[in-house]
């Protein structure tokens, strides 16, 4: 998660509450072809939707949301592939175990999951934390990755991170957790969440108030918010291990790394190819950090018109 522009500043200088029918009208519908179901993985369960046919394709969403966030594109995508969107461990309605929330151990969370569907081999869009997930899967298990799109939110210990997190005193919320900072939240959960969807927006308003309340009620439910600060505990820990990763050497997939243009902007292309060989930058016009729901149309093109031109490569 990051400020509006923070970074570029930095280098110059749908899942749906279980028995609660009315929520499905808050969030964009997923395709009446997505399943949705939970996978039980020994000590997480997933819940998950899947659908459609051909060339896998694994959505890994971002803080501040679930796999709610991908609808848009999922709906772009299942015509000729099959869609994976799972919840994050700890996050929407996947379980809440204790530990387990640096992005290794979740990218480990992945290959089960994809072992599950008897995928060998996927291509992985992400967004924010997803990112971060996608990286550890792409790094540790390559040849389980095809193709990796990284959506605005960098990557830790990769390229610039220690410029971005010291030079930015707006990121409180990396070190913002534990249980005091979690009874501050309780019952509040919707004005700390807004603070993200409203400061990391080109305009607030694209970040509609129907999704607000979903996703509020969704981080609401108990041990959502404690999961959701163990993901940015867990930073310190993800930077040792993406060092350790790509010492052994760089991502050779083809990578598409997406910024919005009124946040991190042409710095992904930046961060990935401090660890990627095979890299294209793109950046969606006025944009901030919630492309999905900011500019669906033109991030959808984007995603969709990478994945088509190199699937043949990828193969």
């Amino acid at each position: 998660m990051t400020r509006r522009g923070a970074c570029a500043a930095a280098l110059v200088n749908v899942v749906t509450l279980l028995g609660t029918p009315s929520s499905r009208a808050e969030v964009p519908p997923f395709p009446p072809a997505m399943t949705v179901r939970q996978e039980s993985l020994g000590v997480v369960t997933l819940n998950l939707r899947v659908g459609g046919q051909g060339p896998a394709v694994l959505l890994l969403h971002g803080y501040g949301e679930t796999g709610d966030m991908w609808a848009p594109l999922a709906a772009a995508l299942i015509r000729d592939h099959t869609v994976i969107v799972p919840d994050l461990r700890g996050m929407g309605l996947s379980s809440q175990p204790t530990d387990g929330y640096d992005k290794r151990t979740q990218a480990g969370d992945m290959v089960r999951l994809l072992d599950g569907l008897s995928i060998a081999r996927a291509a992985v869009v992400a967004h924010d934390i997803g990112n971060m997930v996608a990286f550890a899967l792409a790094a540790e298990y390559p040849e389980r990755v095809s193709r990796l799109v990284v959506m605005d939110a960098p990557i830790p210990g990769i390229g610039p991170w220690d410029a971005i997190v010291s030079n930015n005193p707006l990121l409180w919320h990396f070190r913002f957790g534990g249980p005091d900072m979690e009874r501050l939240v309780a019952g509040r959960e919707r004005i700390y969440l807004d603070r993200f969807w409203n400061e990391f927006s080109a305009d607030p308003r694209r970040f509609d108030e129907s999704s607000r309340e979903h996703y509020a009620r969704l981080y609401a439910r108990p041990g959502a918010m404690r999961a959701g600060f163990a993901q940015f505990a867990a930073f310190d820990q993800d930077a040792r291990d993406n060092r350790a990763l790509i010492a052994r050497g760089q991502l050779t997939m083809p990578v598409l790394a997406v910024g919005g243009e009124r946040s991190f902007g042409e710095t992904m292309a930046v961060v990935m190819r401090a660890a990627a060989t095979n890299v294209q930058g793109a950046v969606v016009a006025d944009s901030g950090h919630w492309l999905m729901e900011e500019q669906p149309a033109a991030t959808v093109a984007v995603v969709r018109g990478f994945l088509d031109t190199t699937r043949r490569t990828a193969r």
